[in-house]
């Protein structure tokens, strides 16, 4: 394997595993789609939103890191999809302006709007935001109806426009495909399963931790019940591939291939799955400790699936309208020196890693005396 190569498929890697934490840290999401449910009345809410409060940071930067590490390693797909599914992409970026703007004026004293309407903020972030990703998220295996042509590169007469969107409806159509629209809904039992599980681990209330507990029971299955329909449905459909000479070409059961060309792929999803319904048995019996078998379990099983739609010669973003405009990791990825510079700067990010582990820690032990005290966001 070449350094420009090897270097590739190590950024796809890195853009996987942001991806499969971000899925994790989305439980805030699904919290904040529980508020009702699980809070009953004012003091309830302020103890739920007093966990979360501090952590819906950690998503969002989390999701902005992933964007940017997209764009520095692959931005022709940055450039396709950001620059073409901008209706998809900007409703993403409305649900998580809602959930700041909520979380930082939800119980300022004498609010304009009344504490409802930043919770219903809330509540419009935790079940949008989770089906928009996953259903956008969907597109990286069913594909998207765009076209790339890099002649355009040396058009002298305007603007150098590569990519086109071929629809006027700019990423929206993607929900006409059943199978991005069930990996949304997985996503979002996902995050409420994550959630009450969460909420289990850190609050000390008998009501919520029986509502919590229940919700494990009803959300877990769900979940489990989607996202089985949605990888039998992969393992079995026709993917993209492409040859060494860049060729492209279709494939039945690709991603069924993958798993059996990378054996290594298959061990960390099975691990991970086995690891997300330990969780479920344990959130089932009402076990504290649920949420990091749950946490862990969904970032192995997010890196391996994200990991399959990359790896192994496979198109990552499959164009409908044109087969050989599909994006892959060597079709789509910066230059050699760019590769090589990320490569130096991303030896930090064990360092950032250990940040995070300790400002989740002291944030964790702030939200808790806060919301011991009543206080919340």
């Amino acid at each position: 394997m070449d350094t420009i190569t090897l270097l590739q498929h190590y950024w796809w890697f890195i853009i996987s595993l942001f991806g499969a934490l971000l899925v994790f840290l989305m439980f805030v999401q699904g919290g904040q789609a529980l508020l009702y449910a699980l809070g009953r009345n004012e003091r309830e809410r302020n103890l739920l939103t007093g966990v979360l409060g501090h952590k819906w940071e950690l998503t969002f930067t989390t999701l902005v890191t992933f964007g940017g590490a997209f764009f520095a390693s692959f931005p022709l797909f940055y450039s396709t999809s950001f620059g073409g599914a901008f209706y998809v992409w900007m409703a993403i970026l409305f649900c998580f302006v809602l959930q700041a703007v909520a979380y930082e004026y939800r119980r300022k004293p004498a609010n304009v709007f009344g504490e409802r309407t930043f919770n219903a903020f809330l509540l419009i972030n935790g079940v949008l935001g989770p089906l928009l990703i996953g259903t956008a998220v969907g597109t990286f295996f069913t594909g998207a109806e765009f076209t790339v042509d890099r002649l355009n590169l040396a058009n002298q007469g305007g603007a150098a426009v590569i990519s086109q969107w071929a629809t006027p409806w700019h990423g929206l159509e993607a929900i006409a495909e059943w199978r991005n629209v069930l990996l949304g809904a997985a996503l979002v039992m996902l995050t409420k399963t994550l959630a009450c599980q969460y909420f289990m681990h850190q609050i000390d209330d008998e009501a919520i931790l029986r509502r919590a507990r229940r919700g494990v029971r009803i959300f877990g299955p769900l979940f489990v019940l989607h996202f089985v329909i949605w990888t039998a449905g992969l393992l079995v459909a026709d993917g993209w591939t492409a040859n060494a000479a860049e060729i492209i070409s279709v494939e039945p059961c690709k991603y069924l291939h993958n798993l059996m060309d990378m054996p290594y792929v298959a061990v960390i999803l099975l691990v991970g799955v086995a690891a997300v319904l330990w969780s479920l048995f344990l959130g089932w019996h009402g076990k504290r400790q649920a949420i990091w078998f749950g946490g862990a379990g969904t970032v192995l099983t997010v890196l391996s699936l994200l990991l399959l739609a990359g790896w192994n010669g496979t198109a990552y973003y499959p164009s409908l309208m044109d087969m050989q405009s599909s994006l892959t990791i060597s079709n789509s990825s910066s230059s050699l020196f760019t590769l090589k510079t990320m490569a130096w700067v991303s030896l930090f990010i064990p360092f950032v890693v250990a940040y995070i582990w300790y400002v989740w820690g002291a944030l964790s032990r702030k939200t808790g005396e806060r919301a011991s005290d009543g206080e919340g966001y």
